[in-house]
């Protein structure tokens, strides 16, 4: 191994001291390419910018969604931003429309590379409200729970991951709640990622400092006329959603966790044994956890080798989680995820097809032999299962 490194930084005209040990190597070898990802110019910021020329409501075709969002980052006012990276003391509640262009193919977010965005063939984020208290927040999120069908009163709460801005995260919402088709409210969890790849540990404090916020989060929503929560994490945000619910648990915040009637936890980052650790303080009842998983996931090896080389939920093999009274499904053979490896539960229209049957049939169902998502994978052979 040592000498395999070692040609690789000859390759790189970097002299190579005979006494490096393999850690330094590697670390070595990781150095260039940190500097690339971190010199990559992001896509532009978009909240609150349209087209002048062309704005959002000349787009009759385009959809218009109204994502609510809760969030434990500083407000901004550089354009497009609505919310820094900073960490703020208190939660914010918000709102925000999104357009969806007529054009849109399932599975991808198409984003402007330049401001302001064309809603005719691209995405747009519009209307920013901020709330000034609980009170005005659930008012408006139950005239939007209002104008769904009695049956489709329900909401999505997504808690996005590591290295996410606002608009990344707002994006992700509404092209996923698109593409599954999901009827009920979508809402936000934004906690204050600094979205960049750099700042990995900045990210991980950053989601330790929000579990009492998600919690509060829950609570604020629990209050609205909603049927039902159905959670969604990516992620970072699944090690912030898990850590929140075990605080529940301890501190006797019972109901919260007795509430929600799904976790879903898309590609986890989160330490394997910290995670069966997590799940002693979880009662079996409330563990209506669905852990999705790739092998294959580029993002989560960088995770565990930067963590130790201690495997990560996300790219555990699925036997790992055989006893801990949790169902993993297995993407690992899924190849057609436009957003690469790590976001195939947004980027593969199959299996947003999948989820979204899931959510619309009540099929994910915390009771006891109940349907389960499992049985929504019949059919689906690129998918795998393992039930608890």
């Amino acid at each position: 191994m040592e000498k395999t490194v070692a040609i690789a930084i000859r390759a790189l005209d970097v002299p190579v001291d005979p006494g490096l040990n393999r850690a330094m190597l590697r670390c070595f070898l990781l150095l260039p390419v940190l500097m690339f990802l971190a010199a990559c110019t992001r896509p532009p910021e978009l909240v609150g910018v349209d087209n002048p020329e062309r704005p959002v409501a000349s787009v009759a075709q385009a959809t218009k969604m109204k994502i609510f969002m809760a969030t434990t980052r500083e407000a901004s006012d550089v354009t497009g931003a609505f919310f820094s990276d900073q960490r703020a003391p208190e939660l914010s509640l918000t709102s925000v429309t999104v357009s969806i262009p007529p054009n849109h193919v399932t599975g991808n977010i198409e984003r402007p590379r330049d401001l302001p965005p064309d809603p005719s063939r691209e995405f747009a984020i519009i209307e920013p409200t901020i709330y000034g208290g609980e009170s005005a927040f659930i008012a408006s999120l139950n005239r939007e729970l209002a104008t769904r069908a009695p049956g489709d009163r329900e909401i999505l709460f997504f808690v996005h991951g590591y290295n996410t801005t606002t608009t990344d995260a707002l994006l992700r919402l509404a092209q996923f709640t698109e593409d599954t088709e999901f009827n009920g409210v979508p809402v936000l969890f934004s906690w204050a990622s600094a979205g960049r790849v750099t700042r990995y540990v900045y990210d991980l404090n950053s989601a330790l400092l929000a579990r009492r916020h998600l919690l509060n989060s829950a609570r604020i929503l629990l209050g609205s006329r909603t049927k039902g929560i159905h959670v969604f994490a990516h992620s970072m945000g699944t090690f912030l959603t898990v850590e929140a619910i075990v605080q529940a648990e301890l501190y006797g915040a019972h109901e919260i966790a007795k509430r929600i009637e799904n976790v879903m936890l898309a590609a986890p980052d989160i330490d394997l044994d910290l995670f069966r650790e997590q799940l002693n303080y979880i009662p079996e009842e409330h563990r209506n956890f669905y852990v999705f998983v790739n092998d294959q996931d580029r993002a989560l090896s960088f995770s565990s080798r930067i963590s130790g080389g201690i495997d990560r939920v996300g790219a555990a093999d699925a036997a790992e989680f055989a006893g801990l009274g949790v169902t993993v499904i297995d993407l690992s053979d899924v190849e057609d995820s436009a957003a690469g490896t790590h976001s195939v539960f947004a980027g593969s229209p199959e299996v947003v097809a999948v989820i979204g049957r899931g959510l619309q049939n009540d099929h994910l169902h915390a009771a006891p032999r109940s349907p389960t998502l499992v049985e929504v994978l019949d059919g689906a052979p690129v998918l795998r299962s393992l039930t608890p």
